[in-house]
């Protein structure tokens, strides 16, 4: 049972970094770690900055629609 939890922790570890879904989470970690002072943006908050951001530089990621 140890193994299985194991090999299905794994998994939603890799899900999660190959869709990008643990990049707030790592935000929020630099964030507390390096400006302990800095307001935490919201989930929704975050995706906003990263899309804008994402449209203003073609170089930060492509995007068809």
């Amino acid at each position: 049972m140890r193994s299985l939890r194991r090999v299905l922790s794994g998994v939603r570890w890799y899900v999660r970094e190959l869709t990008d879904e643990s990049a707030y989470d790592r935000y929020v970690a630099h964030l507390r770690r390096e400006h302990p002072d800095a307001r935490v943006p919201s989930r929704r908050d975050f995706e906003r900055m990263r899309t804008d951001r994402q449209e203003a530089d073609p170089r930060q990621g492509f995007r068809c629609c």
